[in-house]
């Protein structure tokens, strides 16, 4: 009964995959008619590189990775965010990429399985249109990338580090024209590159060129998240839409907002009620940055964070001395210097401000809900 009823909703976004593909066939038919321009055969190494120092006021101790660790995790030393050799092989039916990383991200946010391996897939192209990708995937989902060289900003938002930041399975991906991506994701599970139970993830990718100043996207994945031994279905439905634009050529922003939603996974009242309810979480980020001389920008972060409970982050004791999740808040400010394209040295602050009842960090001896941080990053790409 579980597995036919998590089939039943991952269905759902294969089937709004297939209407839109059939639409976008029906729109393009004169491009559908073009002979399609072959890709020359291609192979390139690319590296990126980011170091860090940073300074939080939450007191976890010398060389330990602070609560919720993502993008210079450690406080009050130099480190190594990540080093990475990217290698991409592309030819006109086939292509395939692998990238190996380490550092103190991959240490302390990534899959303990394939630690070291960041990506890794081989694709074919069936039609002028259509290519299937197999293998170890980052993730389709989310308003900022994992990596500080692709954001605005250089920390992560705490939705972005409780999304899925890699996944193992197949992607199918239409391109009917220059501006519309369409992707069909079977996937293990969520977050996970091996299978935790015989389930499969399914997930969409939506993703429209609002010419060349930006784009729109919807992106989502369902699947059921209980191991095959639990009597209790954990469907989760995690919904994900992201806008970028460049308003003028110095303003540029960033939004985005994800509503997730999982089956049974409420917290129990003091008799014992609520369990079987679906229980959901929101968020929303909007950065901005105006790029004040051609090597000097400045950005700004503003976020929320809602799992009141608790089955992405876990549940905590609070002053009241009931069971949540983590209710955050967070505001980020920053100055950028690039002296080329490829390189950049960011100087960031950040407060991070939980529900005034979820004291879950420590600073001066003292319990606290909010954390202030600083770091400065330098990052090269090649």
């Amino acid at each position: 009964m579980k597995n036919l009823r998590a089939l039943k909703y991952s269905f759902l976004p294969f089937i709004l995959f297939t209407n839109l593909l059939c639409f976008s066939q029906q729109a393009d038919s004169s491009l559908t008619k073009a002979i399609a321009s072959k890709i020359p055969e291609s192979f390139k190494i690319n590296g990126y590189v980011d170091a860090y120092y940073a300074y939080y006021t939450d007191s976890v101790g010398t060389n330990n990775y602070q609560k919720i660790p993502d993008i210079s995790p450690k406080s009050n030393v130099f480190g190594l965010n990540i080093v990475q050799l990217t290698a991409n092989y592309t030819a006109e039916r086939m292509r395939a990429v692998a990238t190996l990383h380490y550092g103190d991200l991959p240490t302390s946010a990534w899959s303990p399985v394939y630690n070291m391996i960041q990506e890794a897939n081989v694709g074919i192209r069936l039609t002028k249109k259509i290519w299937v990708d197999a293998g170890l995937f980052k993730t389709h989902i989310g308003t900022e990338g994992l990596l500080p060289k692709d954001n605005l900003a250089s920390s992560l938002s705490i939705i972005t580090f409780y999304e899925p930041w890699w996944q193992a399975g197949v992607k199918i991906s239409y391109t009917p024209n220059d501006k519309l991506l369409l992707c069909l994701h079977v996937l293990n599970g969520y977050n996970t590159f091996v299978e935790n139970n015989s389930s499969k993830s399914l997930g969409i990718t939506l993703a429209y060129a609002l010419g060349d100043k930006g784009s729109i996207g919807y992106y989502n994945l369902v699947g059921e998240e209980s191991p095959d031994s639990s009597k209790i279905n954990h469907l989760r439905f995690l919904n994900n839409l992201v806008f970028n634009y460049q308003l003028t050529p110095k303003f540029k922003i960033s939004a985005g907002a994800d509503y997730i939603t999982q089956q049974n996974s409420c917290i129990t009242d003091s008799l014992g009620n609520g369990a079987n309810k679906t229980a959901s979480i929101y968020s929303g980020i909007l950065t901005l940055k105006y790029q004040l001389k051609p090597k000097f920008g400045i950005y700004a972060r503003g976020e929320i964070f809602s799992d009141k409970n608790g089955f992405l982050t876990g549940t905590i004791t609070n002053t009241d001395g009931k069971q949540t999740g983590y209710v955050v808040n967070g505001a980020t400010l920053g100055f950028e210097f690039k002296p080329m394209d490829n390189a950049f040295i960011r100087l960031e602050g950040r407060d991070l401000i939980m529900d005034s009842k979820q004291k879950i960090f420590r600073t001066d001896g003292a319990n606290t809900n909010s954390r202030i941080e600083a770091m400065i990053n330098i990052g090269v790409w090649f």
